[in-house]
């Protein structure tokens, strides 16, 4: 699975982009927590055989959330987070959770769908492990050349989709569960990635850096 490290760089990175007004360093950690939460599943996996990339990696959750923050919102006189949070920062927390909850999906469980592991996108509904992978690139003999979508006379086609196999028979090692399965070994050897390329180590700067600048400007009262 992708490094929690770069999950929590991706979400500081949605987080600066797309809270406004809301940024703040309270919000900032509720984005950046919906970012690693999915990765919670390795410790599940200790005990639920095949949870990791799968228990909390599921679309049904954000999804569930979304539908759920539409359906309190909807009327703005009678939303309980918006009652919750107070007059003043009821809209605040409403930009706050939806920004949550895309930081889930796309720094949460976008870099294991697409980068080496894959993840069992509809368990426990439908149990495979699937990674998406593909290209675009710029060819002078060939031209534009991309695989992600294919173009024909029927129309777009799907993703590049790989089949990896399923909980049962496909295990994803994690340093909190080395062994992919049940029960906690002691004595095996565990390796904490925290950057595994260096693609990676920038994401991780960039996301620092943004933060600091943008903490500096909101302390000292710049909101643009």
């Amino acid at each position: 699975m992708a490094p929690t490290l770069v999950s929590a760089a991706v979400g500081a990175l949605l987080a600066a982009a797309l809270l406004g007004r809301a940024f703040d360093r309270r919000a900032v950690a509720v984005v950046v927590a919906a970012a690693v939460a999915p990765d919670l599943d390795a410790v599940a996996s200790l005990v639920v055989p095949g949870a990791t990339n799968a228990l909390f990696h599921a679309l049904w959750i954000p999804l569930a959330a979304g539908l759920l923050l539409r359906w309190d919102t909807a009327h703005r006189g009678r939303s309980w987070l918006r009652e919750r949070a107070g007059e003043v920062a009821g809209d605040r927390a409403v930009r706050v959770a939806w920004v949550a909850i895309a930081s889930f999906v796309v720094a949460g469980i976008g870099p294991d769908l697409f980068w080496r592991a894959g993840v069992n996108l509809l368990y426990p509904v439908h149990d495979a492990y699937y990674l998406v992978s593909g290209r675009l690139v710029f060819s002078t003999q060939e031209g534009i050349v991309q695989t992600f979508v294919t173009l024909g006379r029927e129309g777009p086609g799907v993703l590049p989709i790989e089949r990896l196999g399923t909980s049962a028979t496909y295990t994803v090692q994690t340093w909190v569960n080395p062994d992919g399965r049940p029960g906690f070994s002691p004595d095996a050897e565990r390796e904490l990635s925290l950057v595994r390329t260096g693609w990676q180590l920038v994401v991780v700067a960039s996301a620092a850096v943004t933060l600091a600048v943008r903490f500096r400007r909101t302390d000292a009262g710049v909101t643009r």
